[in-house]
């Protein structure tokens, strides 16, 4: 296996590495670390690690999870297999996961969609600009999150499901949801009584009181 440590212009195995500040492997992580900005990191087969303020722009994995540390900024998160986690404060234009869980951390901000298609999500006190889409991904907003652009939880389109029942949304106390909560097939929707939220298409929602709802899967 190869890594590649991006930072202080020094390359750990750079058998990897392309010109313009761009960072590529297939079998192997990826590690930029905070004073050099990549262009690109990218491998096929890893995980990819932005360390607490540094920058990347696109970043990109097959087979892999992707860590954007605090305060750290990324263009484009993006995995097929893999998780993605947005640590404090952290910023991203959009993150996207096929399979794999998206949590979004307390401070920080995705401006563009958050988008998965098997997965949890989770947003903790968090800001996302453009919304969250997913068709299996139980969906968690808790915290003072905003999420603006709505929630969409599209139709099942012949796929294997990874998800054992229905998809649960959960809004919990102190987080606005703005716009449209669509639901294109069968979840089960929490909504506690100190959030906020806008229209419910394709599901009627349940209300709770305290932190969590008293019955979900």
């Amino acid at each position: 296996m190869v890594s590649i440590a991006i930072g202080s212009g020094l390359l750990v195995a750079a058998s990897a590495c392309a010109s313009g500040g761009s960072y590529n492997t297939i079998n192997g992580s990826v590690h930029v670390v905070a004073g050099r900005p990549a262009e690109g990191a990218s491998t096929v087969n890893g995980s990819i690690k932005i360390d607490d303020d540094a920058a990347a722009d696109a970043v990109s994995t097959v087979n892999g999870s992707i860590h954007l540390g605090a305060h750290a900024t990324a263009q484009s998160l993006t995995t097929v297999n893999g998780s993605i986690t947005v640590n404090e404060n952290a910023h991203a234009s959009y993150a996207k996961s096929v399979n794999g869980d998206l949590t979004v951390k307390e401070g920080a901000q995705v401006s563009g969609a958050l988008t998965n298609v098997n997965g949890k999500i989770r947003v903790e006190a968090a800001h996302i600009v453009g919304g969250i889409h997913t068709v299996e991904g139980d969906i968690s907003i808790v915290g003072t999150s905003h999420v603006e652009g709505g929630i969409l939880v599209e139709k099942r389109s012949g796929f294997m499901s990874h998800h054992s029942g229905d998809p649960t949304i959960i809004i919990g106390p102190g987080a606005e949801v703005q716009g449209e909560m669509k639901f294109e097939h069968k979840v089960n929707l929490f909504v506690s009584d100190h959030a906020t939220i806008g229209m419910v298409t394709g599901a009627t929602a349940v209300t709770f009181s305290g932190d969590t709802p008293p019955a979900t899967r």
